[in-house]
């Protein structure tokens, strides 16, 4: 009998020195001779190349525009082969990401093809690398995490203190992403308690995401990328606000401008976009994609927030994920799984 399964997708920054070769199985597939089309179509290096170079140079592999396309290359791909390898096991119900994720989301949906994904991934990192400010990390919950009220309470006073320079960029689970003016992150990441010789942590490379800082981005987005290239979802999506997009009749100019102003330029939340999937389609899989491995904690962590199935703190989570019976599953452990002895 078949498991229904909700998909997430991971946002930036999750194609690091690790993940290098992490496409290799996908090299000779439609998907990936897709997208290096597009790619060489933009001028830009394909990701087949990026992703099986000798070494992994931070320089190239860090650029805005390549780390974007291998992370949107790697959860598309893997997308397309739970669908093709796996159909039998898993009966996809949803799908959603983080941040930059939601451009995945909305390939992996069929909202528009891989070809104009690639296009909309490798120029959004472009125009929001362009911005101004910067984006940190700051934890809000004790060991066993809950939420410890001082550590709330200190980054709300962090964002009065500087309203109108500081803002919440993405709510991703434990953990406060904030973004803004140089002057206003430097001065948030001073005043709160340093956390386990780590936090407040200073996304290098990033701009002041989800934030009105990204207006200009927003306005050149619209301008670029034409509602024309949007279909409606063939699997529900679930946005950063908590929306579901139905498979019915959707009004692909709300979604345009949904994708390409709102969540630009407002907080993603992510937490919520978790919490929505399984009250509203009761999952009996979350399927993580790659690259990476960032998702799991900040998508159980959302699910404690609300006790989902139990859980109620860390130690019931890992007791979850070590029984017979998982909720979070990677998508590259599966499809490691269903490869031909």
């Amino acid at each position: 009998m078949k498991q229904t399964a909700v998909v997430l997708c991971p946002g930036r920054g999750t194609y690091q020195k690790t993940e290098l070769g992490c496409l290799a199985p996908f090299y000779d597939s439609n998907t990936l001779k897709a997208i290096d089309k597009q790619r060489q179509l933009l001028g830009l290096t394909t990701v087949t190349e990026l992703d099986s170079a000798a070494v992994y140079l931070p320089a190239s592999h860090q650029k805005a525009e390549n780390n974007a396309a291998l992370i949107y290359a790697a959860g598309l791909a893997q997308f397309q082969a739970l669908q093709q390898d796996l159909a039998a096991q898993y009966d996809i119900v949803a799908v959603s990401g983080n941040s930059m994720g939601w451009y995945t989301a909305l390939a992996c949906a069929g909202v528009w093809d891989s070809a104009f994904g690639t296009e909309v991934v490798s120029g959004m990192a472009q125009l929001t690398a362009k911005a101004e400010g910067q984006q940190f990390i700051y934890p809000l919950l004790d060991e066993q995490w809950r939420l410890d009220p001082a550590k709330d309470a200190a980054v709300k006073q962090q964002l009065a203190l500087h309203k109108g320079e500081l803002w919440m960029s993405i709510e991703y689970g434990g953990y406060a992403v904030m973004a803004g003016s140089k002057h206003a992150v430097a001065s948030a990441m001073k005043n709160l308690p340093p956390l386990d010789g780590r936090f407040p942590l200073l996304l290098h490379g990033h701009a002041a995401f989800h934030s009105p800082l990204m207006q200009q981005a927003s306005m050149q987005a619209l301008e670029k990328f034409s509602q024309q290239h949007f279909q409606r979802p063939q699997t529900p999506l679930i946005d950063g606000s908590g929306a579901i997009w139905h498979t019915g009749p959707v009004d692909t100019e709300a979604l345009w401008r949904y994708t390409f102003q709102t969540q630009v330029a407002d907080c993603y939340h992510f937490s919520k976009a978790v919490q929505v999937a399984v009250k509203e389609f009761a999952p009996d899989k979350l399927i993580l994609l790659g690259p990476g491995q960032n998702l799991g904690g900040a998508v159980a962590q959302s699910l404690i927030d609300i006790g989902y199935a139990g859980l109620k703190n860390k130690q019931d989570f890992v007791a979850l994920q070590q029984s017979d019976n998982p909720l979070l599953i990677e998508a590259q452990a599966l499809l490691t799984q269903a490869e031909p002895a």
